[in-house]
């Protein structure tokens, strides 16, 4: 193949919280490069997922949930997403079908009505929905007489969860890249660092085990990756959270939850890490953490947005 013939570009893949994003990245790209749990929020920044179809590479921005903004560390989720949309050669509008279209979804489509740009509709976990359903849901956003119909290039009913349609808005997309160089190397899936990835990874594994609101309290931060002479990692990671009653919590009786979410997150790392991986977990309390300016450089988030 040569360079004449290649094309790459970027997809920023944005919704309402919780609609399947991360999963259809994962999907797409074959392996996990983003996180994903039932909590709404999950992801907090830009994660690249790479796919190579065909003479194109696909350069896929999973960004956070765009939703109504509380906290500094909310406005700069909501901001990372807006703006990995404003990069985008093209942008996927991912809408939870079985749950339509509700106030957040509603907002992101006006925005994008507003700025002249043509999206590609995705309406994910359509094996949740009746035919009917889903038809009347496809028809009501694309009719003529609606603000939301000049909005949408073209829609693709899919299921992030069990890849029915994935395909076809692969190809979709790919043969829509601008004509240029690819951007990574063929063999690449991510732009993440092994260390932010661990970070991410033990993050998922806090949101799965912590219950309502105390997942959204920390953070996680990769503090030492120590290649042993037996070819296996010692990855060092802190778990920070905003007060100490958090930290008893996720430490649990006897360190009970703690050694299961390290568990969890020495299991997963090691499938994707194709090594053995040995995971030490600290827990501190910083109560400020959230308006800390190092740990939003640390995350690609924009502190002051």
């Amino acid at each position: 193949m040569t360079d004449d013939n290649r094309r790459c570009g970027f997809v920023a893949v944005i919704g309402a919280p919780n609609v399947g994003k991360s999963t259809l990245i994962n999907r797409m790209v074959g392996t996990k490069v983003t996180i994903v749990s039932p909590k709404a929020q999950t992801t907090r920044t830009r994660v690249l997922g790479i796919v190579i179809a065909g003479a194109s590479q696909v350069v896929l921005v999973d960004t956070p949930g765009i939703f109504r903004p509380r906290r500094r560390l909310d406005r700069a989720m909501v901001a990372a997403a807006w703006d990995g949309a404003g990069d985008a050669d093209q942008i996927c509008l991912l809408v939870d079908a079985a749950k339509g279209v509700g106030p957040q979804t509603q907002t992101i489509i006006d925005r994008l009505a507003a700025s002249d740009r043509q999206v590609l509709l995705v309406l994910n976990k359509v094996d949740l929905v009746r035919k009917p359903a889903l038809l009347s849901l496809a028809a009501s956003l694309t009719d003529v007489s609606s603000q939301s119909a000049s909005v949408f290039a073209d829609v693709f009913m899919i299921s992030a969860e069990t890849g029915d349609g994935v395909s076809d808005l692969t190809t979709q997309l790919a043969a829509s890249m601008p004509a240029g160089p690819w951007l990574y190397p063929e063999d690449e899936v991510s732009d993440l660092p092994n260390r932010l990835l661990a970070a991410e990874i033990t993050r998922e594994k806090l949101y799965l085990n912590l219950q309502q609101e105390l997942p959204y309290a920390t953070t996680v931060e990769t503090e030492n990756w120590t290649e042993k002479e037996d070819g296996s990692v010692r990855i060092d990671q802190v778990i920070y959270v905003e007060r100490p009653g958090q930290k008893a919590i996720v430490l649990g009786k006897g360190g009970s939850t703690i050694k299961k979410i390290g568990a969890a997150a020495r299991h997963e790392l090691e499938s994707l890490l194709e090594r053995r991986v040995h995971v030490f977990l600290f827990v501190k309390v910083r109560q400020d953490w959230g308006d800390d300016p190092d740990r939003y450089r640390a995350i690609g988030l924009d502190f002051d947005a």
